[in-house]
C-alpha cells in the first residue's frame, strides 16, 4: 500500500522503516528535515509540508499521525485535514485520550474523512518484533488499511486487531497501559524484597532467569527485567524517579466514572507520583504525629546538607 507519515521519532522513524522493508510505499513528514532525509535514505519519498505529502499520496490517501499526544496531535489532525479530500482517511497511532479520538472522529466525519485510532504499543522493540495494534473507527475502513497491520504487527494474524467503533483502539490501549503499571509495580516490589534479603546473597539477575522459563510469571517485562539487571546489578546511577505518561492516570479516573475497582492499578500510580518526591510532607506529618502523641523522637531534615 501507499501510507503518509507524520512524526519520524523513535517509533514513528521504525514504523516507517518495519513497512518499507514490508514493501510498502511510504511519503513521510517531519518537522525536523534530518529525519526525514534519514527516512528517505531507507527508500521513503520526502515531503517538505504537509500539502506537500498530501500532494504526493494517490487518493484515496491513509496518513499514520505519530506525534506526541495532546496538543502536538490535535493540531496535526486539524493542519492535515484542511489539505486532505473527502475519502482520505487519518490515523492516530499516538497515546490519544480515547474521548479525544471519539471527538475527532466525528469532527472529521462532517469534513467526509475517515478517522482510525490504533493503539500501538512494542517501543523501541517494535522494529525487529513488531507491534501489537489496538484498532477502532469503521469497519470498511479498517478493513482496507489491513495490510499495513499485518506488516506492522508480530505477524500477519497475531498481536493486531479491530476492536471496535471510533475510540475504542485508544480505550483499549489506555487499559493495557495501566495493566502495565501494575505489572511493573509487582515485579519492583517482588525484586526489592529479595534485594533487602541480603543474608541469602541472592543474585536478583539469575532469579530473573530462572523464571523466564516455565515460571507463571513469566513475560516480555521479565524479560526485559533481567536485561537490565545483567547490565547494570545494582541499577547504580539510576535515580529512583518515575515518569507517567498520562494512560494510567486515565485508565483510574475511567474506573472511577464506571464506579469499577481498580486498586493494584491506581497504587501503581500512586508509586510512581510518590517516586518524585524526595522528602513528602505526609511522612513529614506522620513522624510530627507521632512525636505529638507519642513523645516518639524524629530526625532532622537533611535536605539542606
Amino acid at each position: 500500500m501507499q501510507l503518509g507519515m507524520i512524526g519520524l521519532g523513535k517509533m514513528g522513524a521504525n514504523m516507517a522503516l518495519r513497512l518499507l522493508h514490508g514493501g510498502h510505499q511510504l511519503v513521510v513528514y517531519d518537522r525536523n528535515p534530518d529525519a526525514v532525509t534519514r527516512s528517505v535514505a531507507d527508500g521513503a519519498v520526502g515531503a517538505a509540508s504537509l500539502a506537500d505529502l498530501a500532494a504526493k499520496l494517490a487518493a484515496p490517501r491513509a496518513v499514520w499521525v505519530m506525534v506526541p499526544s495532546g496538543p502536538p496531535t490535535e493540531q496535526t489532525i486539524l493542519d492535515l485535514a484542511a489539505v486532505l479530500q473527502p475519502g482520505d482517511t487519518i490515523i492516530d497511532g499516538g497515546n490519544s485520550n480515547y474521548k479525544d479520538s471519539m471527538r475527532r472522529a466525528a469532527l472529521l466525519h462532517e469534513r467526509g474523512l475517515h478517522f482510525v485510532d490504533v493503539g500501538t504499543s512494542g517501543g523501541i522493540w517494535g522494529l525487529s518484533e513488531g507491534y501489537s495494534l489496538m484498532v477502532g473507527g469503521e469497519r470498511d475502513v479498517v478493513a482496507a488499511l489491513n495490510p499495513i497491520f499485518a506488516t506492522l504487527a508480530p505477524g500477519p494474524a497475531e498481536g493486531w486487531g479491530h476492536v471496535g467503533p471510533s475510540g475504542s483502539g485508544h480505550f483499549v490501549k489506555m487499559v493495557h497501559n495501566g495493566i502495565e503499571y501494575g505489572l511493573m509495580q509487582a515485579y519492583a516490589e517482588g525484586f526489592q524484597l529479595m534485594q533487602k534479603k541480603t543474608d541469602f546473597g541472592l543474585d536478583l539477575r539469575q532469579i530473573a532467569e530462572i523464571w523466564r522459563s516455565g515460571s507463571v510469571v513469566r513475560s516480555w517485562l521479565l524479560d526485559l527485567t533481567a536485561r537490565a539487571l545483567e547490565i547494570n546489578p545494582t541499577l547504580e546511577g539510576i535515580a529512583a524517579f518515575v515518569p507517567d505518561s498520562g494512560e494510567g492516570r486515565w485508565t483510574v479516573m475511567e474506573a472511577i466514572e464506571l464506579g469499577v475497582s481498580i486498586p493494584v492499578i491506581t497504587i501503581a500510580l500512586e508509586r510512581r507520583f510518590r517516586s518524585r518526591e524526595a522528602e513528602p510532607f505526609a511522612d513529614k506529618l506522620l513522624a510530627a504525629l507521632r512525636q505529638q502523641f507519642g513523645g516518639h523522637a524524629v530526625l532532622p531534615d537533611r535536605t539542606g546538607d
